[in-house]
């Protein structure tokens, strides 16, 4: 590398794009969305070496030691003569090796070991020494299982052209040969199919006993269990090391139903759960765990083909002709159910589902799928106006469970294009609507009343209209019409303030919800009028519930019902939101930043819940180190830049012929030097914006869940209108999936569509 005179005269390597010490806290930009810091200041504590990489400075050894070594070494070579002499050898010399001076310190092997022992003996806590033995390690494992250690060689420009056709021709025949069922006319009469054959479900494989050197133990004494209480128990080990497992309601439910299991002499014995012993069954079951993540490769493919096989047996069927993929072709295997938040029947037993539970819906003139040997279907039916393929009815809450096409799939589609139409045509009413159930606040009958009340928070806060807990469903759960008095508070109106509700109650999956909601004071004064002389547990809407409350909303407008309005609310909040946050010109990342804003703020009018991911500190910490390492590669290269331009400045300046302008520089080295660090400086800088962004998002979307509003309550076709009209691809905001499950609105949708 060539090497340029400082102000004093001595050498001085051109520096490079390197990392320098980590910025201090007050210096990097936190991820809150404040404005980004381009600059940084550079670390003087960094030396630059020939190859670019900052390194701390490496003391000189002292000259005796050096002089000593170089001593002892012309020794050692003047005696190895001697001996060569002796023997009559000629003394080898490498090709091209120079003859200098041994003394010399650059130019001897042995001094160059010593200066890179000094060197290792610098690095704290031996780190090149345990970096030099892992990749030795490496190799010598690579070598034994017959791998090349060298890198692969890179895919020549050919290479790369030919896979990037061979992506777009693969794209290209799977779109010619999808099932545009989007053009063609739909069935009346609520006919769903006219064709469907399938061969039925995948159903899990038979429980096989613990081998006899995994036991389970009572109070200290082994217990042989027989194979119904054996497996509950092995359902209950595997679960150990889980929070749920030290929950009163858990340990409660799981003991009462595993004694159901059990023999009458299991159950004479065990009577108390805190003596029993699972570690034996919890520790052949982390081994199995171990087990399947060491795999060999070998392994890997036999399980892949395994399951190949399951899924071109069962995961597909016809339906009308076409061939489409099934979504959960297999049956939930036994085991403990959980449930969200503080269920009250996590830990009870899911049973195993048989042949014997299971309905079957196919097409009548075609053949039955057949059972599993020695069993037989419940029912078989051939009912074209649902969209099932096989159900039965699961014991934890007695609720329906059903084997449905893929999110891809016609009937799915169609089911999703239908839902969104409605809520769209709510908007051409909803005006009315409102005006109606605002005089209603007025009318004379309570009933009416306590409908306006409750029309008002479904349409204002997005609430599940309630009354929807399955035959059997014993949990705690409430929405808008069934909310009791003591899930509400009411705050007095204070200076300056509106009159505040305040909600808290356990919603859908027993989710919390909480918030406080200022309302209008008919809303308000009603709300006073509806607890009077009522007790806790007694009805807020007590003249009121769902069935009255859709009736209703049907008489508005055909198929509306309380869940099309929190489609419309969620869809319109997306288009607004969207509308008011994103510019044309803000670059990519500030564009997919706004897209996920307006998705936030839809999941959070749902109420879309999710807790903080156990990684979540660990993940921002990992970001956050990125970007000060950024900063500090963009404050390097800003001074780089600047050096290149002095450089150019003064070759020009010196140059009769040269300009004293960098771009006008006589020399084109340093003209194209300039321009690539230029492009260095603007590369970092777009880094550094893409992941304090990142940051920004992560943190905002700590414990928001943005998929579940954003597959199955905002019209796909308005993130597609927005793609278009802001030039951001969609793939961008939908995976393949979900690009697959949306693609009557990815075919059909103009950059002008308006919700």
């Amino acid at each position: 590398m060539g090497r340029e005179k400082d102000g004093r005269g001595e050498g001085k390597a051109k520096p490079k794009a390197t990392k320098l010490k980590r910025l201090s806290d007050h210096e990097s930009a936190g991820p809150g969305g404040d404005a980004i810091k381009n600059s940084a200041k550079s670390s003087k504590s960094a030396e630059k070496t020939d190859n670019g990489k900052a390194q701390k400075k490496v003391k000189t050894p002292k000259t005796e030691p050096v002089e000593s070594a170089c001593s002892e070494m012309v020794k050692e070579e003047q005696e190895d003569e001697d001996f060569r002499a002796k023997k009559g050898l000629k003394r080898k010399r490498i090709k091209d090796e120079p003859m200098e001076d041994p003394s010399h310190s650059s130019a001897t092997p042995t001094l160059k070991k010593k200066n890179k022992k000094h060197k290792q003996e610098e690095e704290s806590d031996g780190e090149f020494q345990k970096k030099k033995t892992k990749k030795r390690k490496e190799q010598t494992v690579k070598k034994e299982e017959g791998e090349n250690p060298v890198s692969k060689p890179k895919k020549t420009k050919e290479e790369i052209k030919e896979a990037r056709l061979l992506k777009i021709k693969k794209k290209e025949e799977e779109e010619q040969n999808r099932w545009r069922w989007w053009e063609e006319e739909k069935y009346e009469d609520g006919v769903k199919w006219k064709f469907l054959q399938h061969n039925g479900p995948c159903f899990p494989p038979e429980y096989q006993p613990l081998p006899d050197n995994v036991r389970f133990y009572y109070d200290g004494n082994h217990v042989k269990l027989s194979p119904a209480a054996e497996e509950v128990a092995l359902f209950f080990a595997q679960m150990l090391d889980h929070e749920y497992t030290t929950k009163t309601v858990f340990r409660e439910n799981f003991f009462k139903d595993w004694r159901k299991e059990m023999t009458h002499e299991e159950r004479t014995l065990i009577q108390n759960l805190d003596k029993c012993d699972f570690g034996k069954i919890n520790a052949m079951h982390k081994a199995k765990v171990e087990a399947r993540k060491n795999m060999s490769k070998e392994e890997k493919l036999a399980v892949k083909e395994a399951n190949q096989k399951i899924v071109d047996e069962f995961g597909f069927c016809l339906l009308d002709h076409h061939k489409e993929r099934i979504g959960n072709f297999k049956i939930e295997p036994p085991g403990l159910f959980r449930g969200r938040g503080e269920h009250p029947k996590q830990g009870m037993l899911k049973k195993r589902i048989q042949p014997e539970d299971v309905i079957i819906n196919c097409s009548k003139d075609l053949p039955i799928p057949v059972p599993p040997a020695g069993h037989r279907w419940k029912e078989v039916r051939h009912d074209n106006t649902v969209t099932w393929l096989a159900s039965w009815t699961e014991n934890i809450q007695g609720s329906n469970k059903y084997i449905m096409l893929n999110a891809n799939s016609k009937l799915k589609g169609e089911k999703d294009w239908e839902k969104y139409e409605v809520a769209r045509k709510l908007k051409s009413c909803v005006d009315n609507i409102r005006t109606q159930y605002l005089q209603d606040l007025k009318s004379k009958e309570m009933g009416t009343r306590q409908r306006a009340v409750a029309l008002y928070f479904i349409d204002k806060l997005a609430l599940r209209a309630g009354n929807e807990k399955e035959e059997g469903e014993s949990a705690d759960t409430v929405g808008c019409c069934s909310l009791r008095v003591e899930h509400i508070t009411l705050h007095e109106q204070l200076e300056g303030s509106e009159c505040v509700v305040e909600f808290d109650f356990l919603g859908k999956d027993s989710i919390r919800y909480y918030n406080k909601v200022p309302v209008i004071s008919k809303v308000f004064k009603n709300l006073k009028l509806f607890l009077e002389n009522k007790e806790p547990g007694d009805e807020l809407f007590d003249r009121l519930n769902t069935t009255m409350m859709n009736k209703h909303l049907s008489s508005l407008m055909p198929g509306l019902t309380a869940k099309v309005f929190r489609t419309y609310n969620a869809s319109i909040t997306l288009q607004q939101q969207l509308k008011e946050l994103t510019n044309k010109s803000d670059n990519a990342v500030e564009k997919l930043l706004s897209y996920n804003r307006a998705n936030r703020a839809v999941a959070i009018l749902c109420n879309h819940q999710r807790a903080p991911p156990k990684t979540f500190e660990q993940s921002m910490a990992n970001l956050q180190a990125k970007i000060d390492a950024r900063k500090e590669q963009l404050a390097l290269a800003k001074t780089e830049l600047k050096q290149a331009k002095k450089d150019a400045k003064a070759k020009g300046s010196s140059d009769p012929k040269g300009s004293s302008d960098p771009k006008g520089s006589s020399d084109p080295k340093l003209q194209t030097l300039v321009e690539r660090k230029k492009a260095a400086v603007k590369r970092c800088e777009e880094q550094l914006l893409k992941m304090e962004v990142q940051a920004t998002d992560r943190e905002e979307n700590k414990q928001i869940a943005l998929g579940t509003s954003k597959l199955n309550y905002l019209d796909p076709r308005i993130s597609v209108a927005w793609c278009k009209n802001m030039e951001v691809p969609v793939e961008k905001i939908y995976n393949k999936s979900q690009r697959d499950k949306f693609a009557w609105a990815m075919d059909m949708t103009e950059a002008d569509f308006e919700f």
